[in-house]
C-alpha cells in the first residue's frame, strides 16, 4: 500500500529550471499547480509575455491529491447559489463551469490525458427533502439534471441529483502535457514584494500584473482572506477489486463528511473521512472500516490525503486580489471542486489581465459581502487557538498547532498550514518551518 495518490506513478512531469537572475515580464504567476498552469497556458495562447514561478516543483501540492472530477454540479450547489446569489448570477455561475468542462473536452482531442465522459451524482443518505430543493432550484435556473432512486452504490440512499456528460480525468497526464513548453521557472519562492517588484532568493522579478495561485494566498496586508478562507482535509483509498465493472458515474455525498465514488482503470476510489484541517476526523481509519464491511474482498493500493481552500459562501474567489491592488489577482477557494475551478480561473483571469469584459468577474469577485455564517466560524478558531498557551505555534500568524496522530503532522485550525514531525512545512499559507 503506497502512501501517494495513484496519479505520479502514471505520469512524468517535465523538469524546469530555477531563476538564476533578475526578470522582467508582462504577467507574473506565482503557483506551479493546475490554476497556474492553466493560466499560464491560457496567456500564453493569447500571445501574453509571462513567466510562472513555483517554490518547489509543479504539482508537488494539492493538484497531484485530487480525485479528478470535472463538472458544474458541486454538491447541492443550486439551490445555495438561487438563495445567496440570485437566479442571473446562479446561472453564470453554472456557465462558467460548463464553458470549463467544455474546455477540458476540447483539450482532450489534442492530448491523452484519460478524459473520460461520466455522469455525476449527487446524493443524500437520508435527507431527500434536500435534493427536491436542488431539483427545484435547478430547474428554476435552466440546468438540466433528473432525479435518480436506484444508484449502484453498496449503501443504502435517498436518490440522487444526476447530471448527465460530466468528466473525470488524470490531473498529472493533464499538467505534464499542458505544461510542456512553457516559461516555468521551479524552485523559486517569492519571499517578499514590495513597489519595486518580487523577492526571490536569485533575483527580483518586476511585473506589470500578477496572479497568485498558491492554494491559500500568500499575502497577508490584501484581501482579508485568512478570515475569508479555512481549510478542509480529505482522505482516499484507492482500491484493487472493489468493482465488478466500471463504476457507472461520479458519486459525491451532499455532507460535507460524508463519500465520493469514482473509478480509474480497475480501481475504485473511495473518498471521504474529512474535517477541518486541525480537528478531529475519520480519516483513512473510517474509509479502511468501510472498505471492511462493504468491499471486504478489496485490497488498497493507494491511499493519500488532500486538501481544500473553503471559501464564505461556496464559491471561489477569483479576480482582483484586494480593493487596493490593482494589477494583482488571485485564484483560491475551490471549495474540493479544483478542476473545474481551475479552468474557470485561468479564462477569467486570462480576459481581466488582457481588460477584457467577463460575464463571471461578478460572481467570482474576491471583494464581493463576507457578512456570511462562516466568517464567525472562522473568527472564533482563529481567536481561540490564538491564545490557546500550547506549543508549537504557527509562523503564519502564530496559531497553536494541533497534532495530527493519523498523519503524523502538525496541523493548524486556523489557516490550514501543516508541518512534518521534525516541523517541516508541508502546506501553506505558511511560508517556511517550524522555528525550533
Amino acid at each position: 500500500m503506497m502512501n501517494n495518490s495513484v496519479w505520479p506513478d502514471t505520469a512524468k512531469l517535465p523538469a524546469f529550471g530555477r531563476l538564476e537572475r533578475n526578470l522582467k515580464t508582462d504577467v507574473l504567476i506565482i503557483g506551479g499547480g493546475l490554476a497556474g498552469i492553466l493560466c499560464a497556458y491560457m496567456l500564453s495562447k493569447a500571445g501574453v509575455d509571462y513567466a510562472l514561478v513555483e517554490a518547489d516543483r509543479i504539482f508537488h501540492g494539492v493538484s497531484r491529491n485530487t480525485t479528478a472530477k470535472i463538472t458544474a454540479q458541486h454538491g447541492l450547489i443550486c439551490s445555495k447559489l438561487l438563495r445567496e446569489f440570485g437566479e442571473a448570477r446562479a446561472r453564470m455561475y453554472l456557465d462558467a463551469n460548463q464553458e470549463a468542462l467544455a474546455q477540458y473536452r476540447q483539450l482532450s482531442k489534442t492530448i491523452q490525458y484519460d478524459f473520460e465522459e461520466k455522469d455525476s451524482y449527487v446524493y443524500s443518505v437520508d435527507r431527500p427533502s434536500k435534493l427536491e430543493q436542488e431539483m427545484d432550484a435547478m430547474e428554476r435556473i435552466g440546468f438540466q439534471a433528473e432525479f435518480v432512486k436506484d444508484l449502484s452504490l453498496p449503501i443504502q440512499t435517498a436518490g440522487a441529483v444526476k447530471v448527465k456528460a460530466q468528466a473525470q480525468c488524470n490531473p498529472l497526464k493533464l499538467g505534464a502535457e499542458v505544461a510542456r513548453g512553457l516559461r516555468i521557472y521551479e524552485h523559486t519562492p517569492v519571499r517578499a514584494f514590495d513597489e519595486r517588484g518580487f523577492l526571490t532568493d536569485r533575483g527580483r522579478i518586476t511585473a506589470e500584473k500578477t496572479i497568485v495561485a498558491t492554494h491559500f494566498p500568500i499575502f497577508n496586508k490584501h484581501g482579508g482572506y485568512f478570515l475569508k478562507l479555512y481549510q478542509h482535509r480529505s482522505y482516499v483509498l484507492a482500491l484493487e477489486n472493489a468493482m465488478s465493472g466500471a463504476l457507472d458515474g461520479m458519486y459525491v455525498d451532499e455532507r460535507d463528511t460524508g463519500l465520493s465514488f469514482r473509478s480509474y482503470g480497475e480501481l475504485l476510489l473511495l473518498g471521504g473521512g474529512g474535517h477541518r484541517t486541525g480537528k478531529k476526523g475519520g480519516g483513512w481509519k473510517e474509509l479502511a472500516a468501510f472498505t471492511q464491511t462493504h468491499y471486504p474482498k478489496a485490497g488498497v493500493r493507494y491511499h493519500w490525503a488532500t486538501q481544500d481552500c473553503m471559501s464564505l459562501d461556496g464559491v471561489p474567489y477569483i479576480g482582483q486580489y484586494g480593493k487596493n491592488t490593482p494589477g494583482l489577482y488571485v485564484a483560491s477557494g475551490f471549495n474540493k471542486w479544483g478542476l473545474t475551478s481551475s479552468m474557470v480561473a485561468a479564462m477569467l483571469l486570462r480576459d481581466l489581465v488582457l481588460g477584457r469584459e467577463n460575464p463571471w468577474a461578478d460572481v467570482f469577485s474576491p471583494s464581493r459581502t463576507v457578512l456570511r455564517p462562516q466568517l464567525a466560524c472562522n473568527a472564533l478558531e482563529s481567536a481561540l487557538n490564538l491564545i490557546a498557551p500550547s506549543v508549537p505555534r504557527c509562523p503564519h500568524m502564530g496559531c497553536a498547532l494541533k497534532w495530527n496522530e493519523q498523519e503524523r503532522s502538525w496541523d493548524c485550525p486556523c489557516h490550514g498550514s501543516r508541518f512534518t514531525e521534525q516541523g517541516k512545512l508541508m502546506d501553506n499559507p505558511a511560508e517556511g518551518d517550524l522555528k525550533k
